[in-house]
This record gives C-alpha cells, sequence and structure tokens, in this order.
C-alpha cells in the first residue's frame, strides 16, 4: 500500500519514476560528497594532532621558563620588562571551498622594530628564563594560528558531514523507499484496472456477438 494517499495514474506514475531517478542521482553524490568529507576530515585531525602536541610542548616550555623568571624577579621588573613589545602582527583572513564548505585560511606577518632582537627589554635586570620563555613563545606562535584554522576547519567540516548524513539517510531509508512503494502500489492500480478493462470488453464483445447472433435468426 501507498504510504499517502496519491492518484493512481500514469501521469503520476511518471511523475514519481522522475523523482525516483533523481533522488537516486542525487542520493549518490550525498555519499560521494560525505566520503570525501570523511576522508578530509580524518586528515585534517592528523594534522591537528600533531599541530596540538607541537603547541603544547611549546607552551609548556614557555610557562616553565615564566615560571622560574617570576620566582627569581620581582612582580614589578617582571612586568615592566613585559609592558612594551617590539612585534607588529598583522593577521590576514580568507576563505577556502572544501566540497561547498568554506573554511577560513589565517595568514600573519610579524615584524621586529629597529632590529632582529625579539626582545623587548634590556638584559640587565632580567633573567636567562625569561628569555627562554620568550623564545619559547616566538617559536610557537605561528602553530598557534594554524592550529586555530585547523580546529575551525574541523568543526565546519565536522558540522557539513553530519547535515550531509542526515539527507543521505533520509534519501536512503524514507524518500526513496516511499517512492518505490508508490511507484509499485499505481503500478498494481494500473495493471488492475487493465484487467478490468479487458475483463469489460470481452463482456461487452460477448453481449454484441449474441446479439448479432439472435437478430441473425
Amino acid at each position: 500500500m501507498a504510504t499517502k494517499t496519491i492518484t493512481p495514474t500514469r501521469m503520476e506514475l511518471t511523475r514519481l519514476k522522475g523523482r525516483i531517478k533523481t533522488a537516486r542521482r542525487g542520493h549518490k553524490l550525498l555519499k560521494d560528497k560525505r566520503d570525501e568529507l570523511v576522508r578530509q576530515f580524518l586528515d585534517l585531525v592528523r594534522q591537528n594532532r600533531e599541530v596540538r602536541a607541537k603547541v603544547d610542548e611549546g607552551l609548556a616550555r614557555a610557562n616553565s621558563a615564566l615560571s622560574v623568571a617570576s620566582a627569581v624577579m620581582s612582580p614589578g621588573a617582571l612586568e615592566q620588562a613585559l609592558l612594551y613589545s617590539r612585534h607588529t602582527v598583522e593577521m590576514e583572513m580568507k576563505f577556502k571551498n572544501i566540497m561547498s564548505v568554506n573554511v577560513p585560511e589565517y595568514s600573519f606577518k610579524s615584524e621586529v622594530a629597529e632590529s632582529k632582537d625579539i626582545f623587548p627589554y634590556g638584559f640587565a635586570q632580567t633573567s636567562g628564563e625569561l628569555d627562554d620563555a620568550i623564545v619559547a613563545l616566538n617559536a610557537v606562535f605561528e602553530d598557534m594560528f594554524l592550529l586555530a584554522q585547523l580546529e575551525k576547519t574541523t568543526q565546519l567540516l565536522s558540522d557539513e558531514i553530519e547535515k550531509t548524513r542526515r539527507r543521505v539517510n533520509a534519501l536512503e531509508y524514507v524518500m526513496i523507499p516511499e517512492m518505490e512503494k508508490n511507484i509499485k502500489y499505481i503500478s498494481m492500480k494500473l495493471e488492475e484496472n487493465d484487467r478490468s478493462t479487458k475483463v469489460r470488453l470481452m463482456k461487452v464483445k460477448d453481449m454484441v456477438l449474441e446479439q448479432a447472433h439472435d437478430y441473425s435468426k
């Protein structure tokens, strides 16, 4: 039986056959899209894991060195040493299309004023551990941008994978089976109508022959 009231006509049958053909084509395309999204998502997850490990390691080194520096320097001296930075950073964000998903691409340019010296203080009243913390933070800075980009990209791809999965499931388990049932129902009804029409025609033919036979007598 059909899942809803439909008109069992040849026009409706033709329309449903066209719809199910389109639905099957769309289902295949969506499955291909989902599989490619999953492949790229897994690649990003592996890359994310590697970059996160580098960032965690760099930040751990920086925090360790900064903890030692804060222990051997007074809070006022530490704050004064880090008050003014020689760095200027410009960040630019563009978008890249991955399987109809616009994901961000971060790029930044860092410049050091007046010299290549990354330290914003003199060395007379600061500790070597503070130097180590600055070097570690400077080394991990670019990886932090990359990690942010990877995190956002994986989030967007994950959302798109879930949406695509729902569409694939809706087509595969709801729409296409329903249309198949409706096509089967209409085909059965049309065959039944054809058989009924043939029976009526045969009866009419027999009646006409009987009347013609009786009239000839």
